[in-house]
């Protein structure tokens, strides 16, 4: 079975659930995607019951502080597990390479302990091809129009099925990246706010989208499953109902709003 993990589902200013960021389960490993804005994240991926061993690479989306502070706790998580003969195998990190040195650079300043050399920085860009735990991701340039920004297409097999899987990052879909999105089984999408609270939380000006704005393009393009995160915090106990039936007003698919530590069977 192939799963994916939702540690975070808010945007970077909550305060009532974590940031954006995910574990996709293979079955054969896991890989993280982004890890938050702080060591929330090792609560969260204690919550989820996911096992450090488990997981065997990191993926950075871009380097916004909501995405990539967690990643030095991750990474001093694994460390510590290495050097107490806990982790076994290499652990690698795939992100731009800026990013990748902003990583280190943090991680020499920060943390008391060097970095075990088991843990491996990979640096990749749009169009790179990589696989890891029996799925493969073709990185994608979102053509941000903020700080640069990599999401992914990864596609998932099993003995008798195959599904793609489109990761945009946090922000809306860019038309160079249609191509990726068009008859996609799963579309990750950022979802800032509602369409009627637009006034209110002013999504455009950041950069992002809303629930109705995504159902539309996730309808023009032919995705099955939409999941909606990156979201704001104002309303956690009703946000499901209310960006469901926004983002119906357009999609006929599967719409997935979940909530923090939600797991979502995907294969």
């Amino acid at each position: 079975m192939v799963k994916l993990v939702m540690l975070g589902t808010g945007h970077a200013m909550v305060t009532k659930c974590y940031n954006t960021c995910f574990v996709l389960d293979s079955g054969n490993g896991s890989i993280m995607v982004d890890a938050g804005g702080g060591n929330g994240v090792l609560t969260q991926v204690e919550k989820a019951g996911v096992e450090w061993s488990g997981i065997k690479a990191l993926f950075i989306t871009h380097a916004h502080t909501d995405h990539i502070v967690g990643c030095i706790w991750v990474l001093r998580k694994i460390n510590i597990l290495i050097k107490h003969g806990q982790y076994e195998g290499i652990f690698r990190v795939y992100g731009l390479e800026e990013n990748l040195d902003y990583l280190k650079y943090s991680c020499k300043f920060l943390l008391n302990d060097l970095l075990s050399e088991s843990i491996q920085f990979i640096p990749i860009c749009g169009g790179d091809k990589i696989t890891e735990c029996q799925i493969e991701f073709e990185v994608i340039d979102i053509n941000s129009t903020k700080k640069k920004q990599l999401g992914f297409k990864a596609l998932i097999r099993d003995k008798n099925n195959e599904l793609s899987m489109v990761c945009l990052g946090d922000e809306p879909c860019h038309a160079a990246s249609e191509h990726y999105v068009r008859n996609a089984d799963w579309l990750l999408s950022e979802a800032f706010c509602l369409r009627s609270e637009k006034e209110r939380f002013h999504p455009y000006e950041k950069h992002h989208s809303t629930a109705y704005d995504v159902g539309q393009i996730a309808e023009r393009l032919g995705v099955k499953n939409l999941l909606l995160y990156h979201t704001e915090d104002s309303d956690l106990e009703n946000r499901a109902k209310k960006y469901t039936e926004e983002a119906m007003l357009h999609f006929s698919g599967n719409i997935f709003v979940p909530e923090d530590l939600d797991v979502i069977r995907i294969l």
